[in-house]
């Protein structure tokens, strides 16, 4: 981890933290930390700063922090990523939070498999693990909002007009003649299919919502790649 990411129980006085098992032991055996050392801290949904080890030993860390600095620019984007089969599920949403992206709708299609929605990776505790990490990675503190969203339809009738005012709104299409912008500055909306990429159908449905379909080249891309890639080029 880049980022020793501190949560507000941890804090034993007010600018003193005590840490335990993971983080604890990433300290210790990862960057190999003694008494005296600075780290890079930052308190979840809060600010950055650093840390310095007073105490370590097998059971705890402590560190006596200041929190002075701001966490990095969000990425000014909603992305709307149909819901990716599990093990590529872990691995996207730690790029997507590495990347900067703060909030992210996970969408039902239909080439999503029933069965996905029934990952315990779903489950808010797990879902928050993985974000976690992503943080980590990228020395930051805000956590980025999820939402599940199982049915398409009603979805993109109902919800996603108010969602998009204000909004670029692009969707990841192989089968266009668009190009992909690139260095926006502009709030964009991001629709990315699943494997396979949506149906016509609903290619059409999210038109009709006020998306522009665009494409990254003639390869076609899997979800764990394509989103990296999308968002390089977006922002």
């Amino acid at each position: 981890m880049n980022l020793i990411l501190l949560f507000n129980d941890d804090f034993i006085d007010d600018h003193t933290v005590r840490l335990c098992e993971r983080r604890r032991a990433h300290v210790t055996d990862v960057h190999r930390a003694v008494c005296g050392d600075v780290l890079t801290v930052g308190l979840l949904n809060g600010k950055m700063g650093e840390g310095t080890v007073t105490e370590i030993n097998e059971r705890v860390l402590e560190l006596e922090v200041i929190l002075d600095q701001t966490a990095p620019a969000p990425l000014p984007l909603t992305l709307i990523l149909a819901l990716p089969r599990p093990k590529m599920l872990k691995r996207t949403l730690q790029t997507i939070t590495a990347m900067g992206v703060k909030k992210l709708i996970l969408l039902n299609s239909y080439r999503v498999e029933k069965s996905y929605w029934q990952t315990p990776i779903l489950n808010s505790e797990a879902l928050t693990e993985q974000l976690i990490l992503g943080l980590e990675q990228a020395k930051d503190t805000q956590l980025p909002e999820v939402i599940l969203q199982k049915r398409f339809k009603p979805f993109v009738e109902d919800e996603l007009p108010d969602l998009l005012t204000g909004s670029r709104a692009l969707v990841a299409h192989p089968n266009t003649s668009e190009a992909c912008p690139r260095a926006l500055t502009c709030h964009t909306t991001l629709a990315i299919g699943p494997e396979g990429g949506f149906i016509p159908y609903e290619i059409e449905k999210l038109e009709l919502a006020g998306f522009e379909a665009v494409h990254l080249g003639p390869r076609i891309l899997r979800v764990e790649n394509a989103v990296p890639a999308l968002l390089a080029r977006l922002f």
